[in-house]
Order: structure tokens, then C-alpha cells, then sequence
């Protein structure tokens, strides 16, 4: 088994008017060249979880830190208009919840964190602003979210 550090956590880029199903995320995974879904694991609106890849297979989510990482998408993060937001419905927080406790118990002392906080730090300060982000994903506070609630 790989060295797991790090979990990540992403979103599908997908409106909140709108659905993405496992076999969707995965041809478009497969359109950009990767060898099945990236991510680990898939939650879907209705709060099911779907393995997309096994944890001992490296990921394709997070260029950089994919080796020691596992990756866990929800269905979602953006509006209705298209624009970055929070759309985890109560099932996705609950399932997202769980599955991170469940991660955080089999391999002690990893990092939660959101896509976006892996951008790098361009100004140096130590810390990843929002006008450093790459992209927005997963759309919420993941590191305030996790940090609080253990």
C-alpha cells in the first residue's frame, strides 16, 4: 500500500441545476487523456458514494501530489448561472463528512484539504489567498470545515 498524507477534496464543476453521473465523470476523465476517473471517490447529490478508483492506485486529481494523496470529488460547485458556490446538498455533507472520518481513522494524521489550497503560494507569505487560487474547487473552506469538527 502507498503512503497516503494527504486527502483532497474537489468538486465536479458541475451546476447545481444540472447531473453528473460516475460513468459522465469518467469519459471525461478518459477525454483528457487519464486512464479512468481520477478521483478516488464520487459522492452524488442523493449522498451515494461510489469508489471511482482504488486507493492503492495513484490518482490523476492533484499534478504534484497525487502519489501520497487520495482525491474525493462531490457532484457540484457551481450555481444555477454557472459561478463558483457551495452546492453540497445535506446528503453530500453528511456521506463527505463520513468518508473523510472513515479515511482520517485508517490513515492517521492526514491533511484535509481542498483543491484550491494546493495552488501555489505566489506572493511567499506563507499562506494560499484567494487571488492565488488556481481555480476554486471544491468551493467552501475545506481546512476550516474538517479543522473545527474533530
Amino acid at each position: 500500500m502507498r503512503k497516503i498524507d494527504l486527502i483532497v477534496i474537489h468538486c465536479s464543476a458541475t451546476r447545481e441545476d444540472r447531473s453528473l453521473t460516475p460513468d459522465d465523470l469518467e469519459t471525461m476523465h478518459r477525454r483528457r487523456g487519464f486512464n479512468g476517473t481520477g478521483y478516488h471517490y464520487y459522492i452524488r447529490k442523493d449522498g451515494t458514494v461510489h469508489l471511482t478508483r482504488p486507493i492503492d492506485r495513484i490518482g490523476a486529481h492533484a499534478r504534484g501530489f497525487n502519489t501520497q494523496s487520495i482525491g474525493i470529488c462531490y457532484e457540484g460547485g457551481l450555481d444555477c448561472r454557472g459561478c463558483p458556490a457551495d452546492t453540497r446538498t445535506r446528503a453530500q455533507w453528511s456521506s463527505l463528512w463520513q468518508l473523510v472520518n472513515l479515511l482520517l481513522e485508517k490513515f492517521s494524521g492526514c491533511r484535509v484539504c481542498g483543491h484550491r489550497d494546493l495552488s501555489p503560494d505566489r506572493n511567499g507569505n506563507g499562506e494560499i489567498e484567494p487571488e492565488e487560487w488556481i481555480k476554486a474547487c471544491p468551493c467552501f473552506e475545506v481546512e476550516d470545515e474538517f479543522s473545527r469538527k474533530r
